[in-house]
Formats: structure tokens, sequence, C-alpha cells
């Protein structure tokens, strides 16, 4: 062998080995390092800043074991590969608080340590030989904290993954959880009303209806929520609520202006006791209806050629709201809200008073408002014409912060001893800074209303937001779903058609003659020379 190929033969085996140092020193620093690129328009794909902080402020360990079959069939491994990559970035940013393990269990020890750790098998769909069967898998996780413990079940749905974890996270590692109260006692809907709501508000919050007539707000009542009452709330109930606010509660007022019946075809007006105390914050609820172009529809019967027909109509008056407030973390990332026979709001009477306000949610473009004294006609099959949707962006949720003053600063303290109200101490006159919601709306929560999902994510967004718990907002309002595609007109679509059918063929026809005149060229300047 020449010392020519010696040379080369050594600096071949010098570059392989300097590859392989690399490479080495590429893996323990990614081990210690972690580093995503999301390009996707809001990083859906990556924890958000209320999970970095939540994660990277653990003061002790979280042990999670994720049990989960191995080898399933689609979508199921993909499930896996996920859950895999979000536990691994929530271990990246824990400062080695949080580790975490997979475990397959296909032996009888380990599908019985899943099953009482609480992770329960379900069936999946597989393809064998072309033929359907059902395989048993599991597909849960388990969350470890001092002597705690809790358990997604079943990890089935991405799109609220994060949001899974992260408040999995929170309920563990929070010593005292907050209490959120709705008021009762004046035709509210109660919580065996608002199942949904109360299951999800449940997870972070203690959840508790809250007489106010008798007894004051209790003091532990971080946020009251006020919706729907269908009597009139009596003054020793509005003292106490007012009062509330007076030692620095937060209040969300979700409040009908019009009780409508689709059934009997009209609405009437109704008033609920609290539009002075409303007033005094400067507030106004109006006596309207706001009727939109953007709208749900509604299922109604017709009779045609003799038969029954059910058929899907717009109905303007169950506004649908997408144009959210985008300063506001508990809006901003909202798709659209469907209300019900709203009505607008009016803060015309905050001049003067020393509070902000902040409109978060509008009606569209092209809107209107039905306006009567006490009876609303609402027939599904009326007729529209362009000049009801004249007006734009109609306010119908707003929020009020500052300092307060009581309503019963300049009005006598009520003394119904009926009620057992008689307050044996003066009234408080101002609060501290704190803030309050009004949505002209009150029965957006209910259960047979939770079809749309951000109908479901705004009531506990909005808790979050007056409970001072805002960290988990930004993660619920996450949506991983593909976006639609983009409306486009149909001279575009033939563009784009006729485009992919025939400018392939004729990319490769001129890339063809091209090479072609080149090798011309070239045998010509050969036999020149």
């Amino acid at each position: 062998m020449t010392s020519q190929k010696k040379s080369a033969k050594s600096q071949a085996l010098l570059k392989i080995g300097l590859a392989l140092v690399v490479l080495v020193l590429i893996n323990i620093i990614s081990i210690r390092l972690f580093g995503r690129l999301d390009m996707t328009e809001r990083s859906i794909f990556s924890l958000s800043e209320a999970s970095k902080k939540l994660v990277g402020s653990l003061d002790d360990k979280i042990i999670v074991k994720a049990f989960f079959t191995e080898d399933l069939p689609p979508p199921y491994n993909n499930n896996r590969r996920a859950l895999l990559d979000q536990l691994n970035e929530y271990k990246a940013y824990s400062t080695g608080n949080l580790q975490f393990e997979f475990i397959d269990p296909t032996g009888e020890k380990t599908e019985q340590e899943a099953q009482q750790q609480g992770v329960v098998p379900v069936q999946v769909q597989v393809v064998n030989e072309d033929r359907f069967e059902a395989k048993r898998a599991f597909m849960g996780v388990v969350f470890l904290y001092e002597d705690k413990k809790e358990v997604i079940p079943v990890v089935q749905n991405m799109s609220s993954l994060e949001y899974d974890i992260s408040s999995t996270i929170k309920r563990l590692t929070t010593r005292t959880r907050k209490k959120v109260g709705f008021l009762s006692g004046h035709g509210e809907p109660g919580l065996n009303e608002l199942t949904r709501v109360q299951q999800d508000l449940s997870k972070q919050y203690d959840v508790t209806p809250v007489d106010a007539g008798t007894n004051p707000v209790p003091e532990d009542i971080t946020t009251l929520i006020v919706m729907a009452p269908k009597t009139k709330i009596q003054e020793a109930a509005k003292y106490n609520i007012d009062q509330f606010i007076m030692r620095g509660g937060r209040v969300a007022f979700l409040l009908n202006r019009v009780e409508a019946d689709l059934q009997q075809q009209f609405g009437r007006r109704i008033d609920v006791g609290v539009e002075d105390l409303l007033e005094n914050y400067g507030l106004q609820l109006n006596n309207d209806i706001v009727r939109d172009v953007q709208c749900a529809n509604i299922s109604i019967v017709q009779q045609q050629f003799g038969f029954q027909m059910q058929s899907q109509v717009p109905f303007p008056y169950l506004p649908v709201v997408s144009s959210f407030s985008q300063d506001n973390v508990m809006v901003k990332d909202l798709k659209g809200l469907v209300l019900f026979f709203a009505s607008s709001v009016d803060t015309t009477a905050l001049a003067g008073k020393g509070l902000t306000a902040e409109v978060f949610m509008k009606s569209s473009t092209e809107s209107g408002r039905k306006t009567e004294t006490e009876y609303f006609p609402v027939n599904p099959l009326e007729r529209f014409a362009p000049a009801d949707f004249l007006e734009k962006e109609i306010p119908l949720g707003v929020i009020v912060s500052g300092e307060f003053k009581s309503l019963y600063a300049t009005k006598p303290v009520p003394q119904d001893t009926s009620a057992g109200m008689v307050p044996n101490t003066p009234p408080i006159l101002s609060s501290p800074r704190t803030r309050i919601i009004l949505i002209g709306d009150g029965d957006f929560a209910r259960d047979q209303y939770l079809s749309n999902k951000d109908n479901l994510t705004i009531i506990a967004n909005l808790v979050d937001y007056l409970s001072d718990d805002a960290g988990l907002i930004t993660i619920r309002s996450k949506d991983v779903s593909l976006p639609p595609l983009e409306q486009v007109s149909e001279g575009t679509k033939k563009m784009i058609k006729y485009g992919n059918m025939f400018l392939p063929p004729v990319l490769v026809l001129v890339f063809g003659l091209v090479r072609w005149r080149m090798r011309k060229a070239r045998r010509k300047a050969l036999e020149i020379r």
C-alpha cells in the first residue's frame, strides 16, 4: 500500500471519528437542552407559556405513568406519539421535577396495575387479514404527586391534550381551591341544569349555589355568577350582591332582558330587579333583542306537497358572535359563540364614575335590533329586509373595572326582617379595585345549548378571568384542529383546477425541449471541433 493511499485512509478514518464525536456531543447536549420549531400560526403544537410556567414552578417531583398499549393501529398510534412528544416537552421545562415512563400492559401483572391505578381497558377496531377485529387496549395516564393521584383514563382528544395535562398538574399541586358561587332563589337554572358547566369548573374550583336573600355572600366565594334569574331579585339579595362587590368580589351578570318562547312565537320583557344596581355601576341592559345576519339555524316543520318536511333555516335572533376583543385573553381565541335572544348592553352611564369599560364581544357588521315595550313577536319564518341589518358591532358583553361605589351610599339599607336581613354592621361604601361582567344573554351556558364548543369554553374562561386564574385560558382556548380552507371565488377555483391539470405536463414538455436543445447544441460543438 502506497503512502498516498495510507494517508487517504487515515484522513477518512479521522473524518469518521470526528463525525462520531460530533454526534455524541449533539446527543449529550440534546438530553439537557430542549428545542422545538413550530411554524403553525399560533404555535398550536408547542406548550403555551402558561404550561411552561406551571411545570417550571413545581416544588416537588411529579411521576407520570402512561399505560399505553403498543402497536395500536391508526389513529391510536398517533395518539401515543403525540402524548410522548407532549410529555417530553413538559419534562424539558420542569427542571427535573417531572419524570414519566411508558408501560405496555401486555401481561397480567401490568394489566392489573393499570386497572388498580384507574386506567381501564377500551375496545378499539383493528384490521387483521382484511377483517375488522376488536382489540383490548390501554390508553390512560396516571399522575402521582406527594400522596395525591389524578388519572386521565383514556387519551383520545388530542385537541385538549395540553389542557388535560396542565389542568391535572394544577389540581395536584394546588393547596387550596377557590370557590365559585351561582346565585339561586330567583328562577335561575340549578346546577343540575348546568351539569357540563359544573363538571368543567369542578376540575379547578369548588362550585356551590348561593342564596343571597337570607345571608351575605360567603367570604370564601371568589366569583359569583348571576345567571338568568326569572323572578325579581329582592332588595335583601341585591344588597348582599352589592356588598360582595364592595369587599372586592367579582360578579358576572348573565341576564335575559327578554324571555322568548319559539313554540308560542313571542317573547316578553322581564325585569329582574338589578337594573338600578347595574346603572349604579355604569351599565344598562337595553330593552331589545339583537338580530344578526351571522346566525345559527333552527329546525322547523313545514307542510309541503301534502307532507310534513323538516328543514334548517337561519334565525337572526340566534346571533353567532365572532367579533371578540383581541386584547382580552378571555375571548381572543374563540371562533363563534351562539347567543339566544340576546339584548344589547349600554355603557353611557359610566361617564364620570372613574371606571373603565371594555366591550369584549359584539354583533357582526350586519345586525340590528327589535325594540318593543312589552311583547316581542319572534316568528321563525319572518322575512327580513336589508334595512333590518344596518347596524354594526352592537355591544353584547362588557367588562367594567375599577373602584366601585355602593348603591347603598345614597339609598337606605334594606331592613327585611322576614328574610333575616337586618345588617348589624354599616354598609361598605366603596370597593377595592375589582371587576364585573355583563352579558345580555343568560341561556348560552345551559346544557341544551352547549353543542357549540365555544359556549362552554367562554363560561370557563370567564370564571378563570374573574378569579385571577387566567393561565389556563390560553390553553383551553387552543384549537389544534385543521383551520378551514380559505374561501375563494369561482374564477380562482377554475384557475387552480385547470392549472393543476395542464401546468405539470407543460412544465415536463418545456423541460424536455430545453434538454433536447442543450444536447443538440453540444453535438454541434463537438462536430465543429
